[in-house]
């Protein structure tokens, strides 16, 4: 233990790293990407688990086939589209290319799937829309899934290096991760102050699992439950 604790490499970091600033660019992309994710998911899993077309089951392989292809096969094309599209050097750049996910699409389809069709039946009966099926229905009751979903969406948005830094090059627009890696100098590096600054920028982290530890914990010990 250090004799003198003191917490002056924090207060430097703070006020050297403009981590306000950080910390808003990476919570913004994580927030937004996180809230599309949960709804592209939803949406893209509801229709894979209920509606009865031949293609859908096509579709349903090409998107676990994703799964297998590196990050960085997909890298350049993304990058080309994302140029084309005049978001280069914009947070929306960083947030579009990451909403729909295999990982949350297949969470929810096993969820929904799991739903008898006579409750879908019954509510269409009563005169209910599919969009409000989904929404007032389908959603809620998916609550174990879209939290497990956003915990992880946030946590890879916000620990997301390699994107960020190919897709931003203005530092104002840096995100949490990419400001850290611009701390290493070629020649020396500041341990203080990326240590320091490293710490801080996992204290997001520690908040999320310490407010929604007791729903991590719900979703594991009923999700065996579900008949």
């Amino acid at each position: 233990m250090p004799q003198n604790p003191t917490t002056d490499g924090y207060e430097n970091a703070w006020s050297s790293m403009q981590f306000f600033k950080y910390f808003s660019n990476t919570f913004f992309v994580a927030v937004v990407s996180t809230l599309l994710t949960i709804i592209a998911s939803a949406t893209c899993g509801f229709a894979l688990a209920k509606y009865r077309y031949k293609w859908l089951s096509v579709f349903f392989i090409c998107i676990l086939a994703t799964t297998m292809l590196p990050t960085e096969v997909i890298m350049s094309p993304t990058f080309t589209v994302i140029l084309n599209l005049g978001l280069y050097d914009n947070l929306w750049g960083l947030i579009l290319p990451s909403i729909n996910t295999a990982t949350g699409i297949f969470m929810f389809r096993q969820f929904f799937m799991t739903v008898p069709d006579d409750l879908l039946e019954s509510a269409r009966i009563d005169g209910a829309s599919e969009g409000r099926i989904f929404f007032k229905l389908m959603l809620p009751i998916a609550k174990p899934i879209v939290i497990t979903l956003a915990i992880f969406s946030f946590q890879w948005r916000w620990n997301d290096y390699i994107w960020p830094l190919i897709v931003l090059s203005d530092p104002n627009k840096y995100t949490v991760q990419v400001a850290l890696r611009s701390i290493v100098g070629a020649d020396n590096i500041n341990w203080v102050l990326l240590l320091s600054s490293s710490v801080i920028s996992l204290v997001p982290m520690i908040l999320l699992f310490i407010v929604f530890q007791r729903y991590i914990m719900d979703t594991q010990a009923s999700s065996g439950l579900k008949g």
